[in-house]
């Protein structure tokens, strides 16, 4: 049985990137133009941490949190610490609201928004 994807209008959103979607960590974790930008997690398990993940860096959480008055750490990564990966919380009444004005600025290119992820090396067989 597939697992549907939440929060599916994302997708929608930046139907004009064609996003890719990848199961991550029992998360979606939405890919633009190369760039890992979004992980879409609703969860049984840690609940408070549901919602929309945006990939950022530390230097822009500020200036990200006024323009998305929700945008909040994730207790899950770093134990109540600071983390790259900041959430919009799916229980703000705003929820909706603040992901569609993150997905704007993923539309416009934003450079705070989105990491490239490193490749994966391959192993070889020693023989």
């Amino acid at each position: 049985m597939k697992k549907e994807i939440p929060f599916d209008f994302v997708l929608e959103k930046l139907l004009s990137l064609s996003p890719q979607v990848r199961p991550m960590f029992g998360c979606y974790a939405v890919y633009a133009n190369e760039r890992l930008v979004l992980i879409l997690r609703n969860h049984a398990r840690f609940p408070n941490d549901n919602g929309v993940w945006i990939a950022t860096s530390r230097e822009f959480h500020a200036s990200l949190k006024k323009e998305l008055k929700t945008l909040r750490t994730i207790n899950l990564l770093g134990g109540g610490n600071e983390t790259n990966w900041q959430n919009l919380p799916v229980d703000d009444d705003h929820f909706e609201e603040e992901v569609d004005k993150a997905c704007d600025l993923i539309l416009k290119g934003d450079p705070r928004i989105g990491v490239i992820p490193k490749k994966k090396r391959k192993v070889s067989k020693a023989y």
